[in-house]
């Protein structure tokens, strides 16, 4: 293993070349739980986001193997679904939700997660960024808090799925006029 990771970016044009990539990669990131019916529905979360004609992914390669990757898409303008969790949506409210961010076993702890969700995030033109994440997971619930996410509630979006918390997370800061 190497931290020298090499990050290559993706849309939705390139799902079908990468997709058996990202099924890979989730395979061993959730090896442990792959009884989970959750966990099962990974391809059809896949096809989801990778449905959207804005869909963004990030994949980083050590060599040749596949490590990790990142993805999302923007949210449909005025039905971003982290609004219920505030009592008043900040005024530049264009969201980009972060979908996935997962690193192999063999490649944690190396930084690779940190890079591949500023590499997703790094030239996006939304306001905002959200994601979830299992909330019984303290420990990457904190990490994120180190990135700039704060949590604004929590949600279940599937009846199988945990109970998430909300995390948001500015990407600009309010442009001001003088």
């Amino acid at each position: 293993m190497t931290t020298a990771t090499d990050l290559r970016h993706y849309g939705h044009d390139d799902l079908p070349s990468i997709r058996q990539t990202l099924l890979d990669v989730h395979a061993d990131a959730y090896g442990d739980q792959k009884d989970d019916a959750f966990v099962q529905r990974f391809p059809w979360f896949v096809d989801h986001w990778g449905g959207s004609n804005e869909f963004a992914c990030v994949i980083g390669y050590d060599g040749g193997e596949p490590v990790g990757f990142a993805y999302g898409a923007p949210a449909t303008e005025g039905r971003e679904w982290w609004r219920e969790c505030l009592t008043k949506a900040p005024a530049q409210a264009s969201t980009f939700s972060v979908s996935e961010l997962m690193v192999r076993p063999t490649w944690r702890r190396a930084g690779i997660a940190k890079r591949l969700h500023a590499a997703l995030l790094e030239s996006r033109p939304e306001s905002l960024a959200v994601l979830l994440v299992d909330r019984e997971q303290a420990r990457v619930q904190a990490l994120y808090e180190t990135w700039g996410y704060r949590k604004v509630g929590e949600r279940q979006p599937f009846p199988d799925s945990p109970r998430f918390a909300v995390m948001l997370r500015e990407l600009r800061l309010a442009s001001t006029t003088s």
